[in-house]
């Protein structure tokens, strides 16, 4: 049996959103403005990055940093803009 963790941020104007379905294999799933732009898979309690763009002009490269466990999943959204990693917020659905 899995369960779904879900975390978001706004960055720069832009929408993200991770979907962290925790099981024997987590898989990741990244949004950016609503449109799948990343998934993993991971093993066990292993972190995982993923990449994404966030749509801007010129376009700025990120990417998301996934902990599944143990415990509760957590999330950073690193962005290559100059800034600090960014915790996401957990989001209930």
């Amino acid at each position: 049996m899995s369960r779904q963790h879900h975390f978001h941020i706004d960055h720069r104007g832009h929408s993200v959103s991770v979907t962290v379905e925790a099981g024997h294999r987590p898989v990741v799933v990244v949004l950016v403005d609503g449109k799948e732009t990343g998934r993993a898979e991971t093993r066990g309690d292993r972190p995982v990055t993923v990449p994404v763009e966030l749509p801007a002009d010129p376009p700025v490269a990120a990417a998301v940093r996934v902990t599944p466990g143990p415990g509760v999943p957590r999330c950073l959204l690193l962005a290559e803009d100059g800034t600090d990693p960014h915790v996401m917020a957990p989001r209930l659905y």
